[in-house]
C-alpha cells in the first residue's frame, strides 16, 4: 500500500464527486490502529476546477497533524462549498477512511479553518457519533448543539478577537450555546471545562508571533499552537462520555 502524502484523490460518493488529499504513515500497518484526523480548509483551498488541484497540501492545517510525534492518518478534504452538500460529503469521506484504513474508532478526529470550519461545524453535528473532538478555527458555528452535548464531543474554538471577517463574537456565541449545551445535558462545570475550550487572543498575541494585521487569515496560527493540537488529540470517546 502506498504511504506518504498521496494527493489528488477522488471518491465518487451518494453526494457527488468529493476531492481530498490524505496521509498514511510511511511504516502503516494494517494490524496496527490509527487516530485519523479529517480537515477541512478554507474558501480558497476548495474545489474549484483543476487549477485548484492539490492547492491544500502546503496548508499548515494539513501538515500540522503529520508533524505529531504520534503517527496517524490524516485526511484533507477539498469540498466544492461549506453547506449541508459538503458537511455530507465530509461525514463520507470519514465513513470511507473508517471502513477501509485501520483506524482507531475512539480517536477520530475533525478540523475545520473558515468555510471549512462551518462546513465541518455542520458534519460533526449532524454525526457527532464519529468524532472525538473538533477544532473549530477563524469560523462561525453552523451545525447544531444539542447533538455535541449528548455525544461528548470535545470543541476548542480559537478566533482572533479582531478577526475582520466574522468578528469574534460569532465564536462567543458558539461557546455559550455549546456551553448551555452541555449544561442541559447534565454536565457539570467541571465536567464542561473537560471538553470545552475557547481563545480570542488580541492583537499582541499576534505580534509576538509576527502576524500584524489581517487577524482572519493569521488565525491559521492555530495549527501551530501545540497545545492546543495536544488537547484535541489527547480525547477520546469513552473518556468523553463516561
Amino acid at each position: 500500500m502506498e504511504t506518504g502524502m498521496i494527493p489528488e484523490q477522488i471518491l465518487e460518493g451518494e453526494t457527488g464527486t468529493i476531492h481530498y488529499s490524505y496521509y498514511l504513515p510511511e511504516n502503516y500497518d494494517p494490524q496496527v490502529e490509527y487516530p485519523l484526523m479529517i480537515v477541512m480548509p478554507g474558501y480558497d483551498m476548495m474545489w474549484f476546477g483543476e487549477e485548484s488541484s492539490g492547492s491544500n497540501l502546503n496548508w499548515d492545517g494539513f501538515l500540522c497533524w503529520m508533524r505529531r510525534p504520534e503517527e496517524m492518518i490524516v485526511v484533507s478534504a477539498q469540498l466544492t462549498d461549506w453547506h449541508e452538500t459538503s458537511a455530507r460529503q465530509a461525514i463520507e469521506l470519514t465513513e470511507y477512511f473508517l471502513t477501509n484504513f485501520s483506524v482507531d474508532t475512539s480517536r477520530v478526529y475533525a478540523a475545520g479553518y473558515s468555510a471549512g470550519g462551518e462546513t465541518m461545524s455542520q458534519a460533526v453535528s449532524t454525526r457527532p457519533d464519529l468524532y472525538a473532538a473538533y477544532l473549530h478555527g477563524a469560523s462561525q458555528w453552523d451545525g447544531d448543539y444539542a447533538p455535541i452535548a449528548e455525544n461528548g464531543v470535545a470543541v476548542y474554538i480559537f478566533m482572533a478577537e479582531n478577526d475582520e471577517y466574522y468578528g469574534s463574537e460569532r465564536a462567543w456565541d458558539a461557546y455559550n450555546s455549546l456551553h448551555d449545551a452541555y449544561s442541559e445535558a447534565g454536565w457539570s462545570e467541571d465536567q464542561i471545562a473537560d471538553v470545552l475550550q475557547i481563545q480570542t487572543p488580541d492583537d499582541e498575541w499576534f505580534a509576538q508571533r509576527g502576524i500584524t494585521g489581517n487577524y482572519h487569515g493569521g488565525g491559521n496560527v492555530v495549527f501551530g499552537e501545540d497545545n492546543i493540537l495536544n488537547w484535541i488529540l489527547s480525547h477520546t470517546k469513552e473518556e468523553n462520555i463516561s
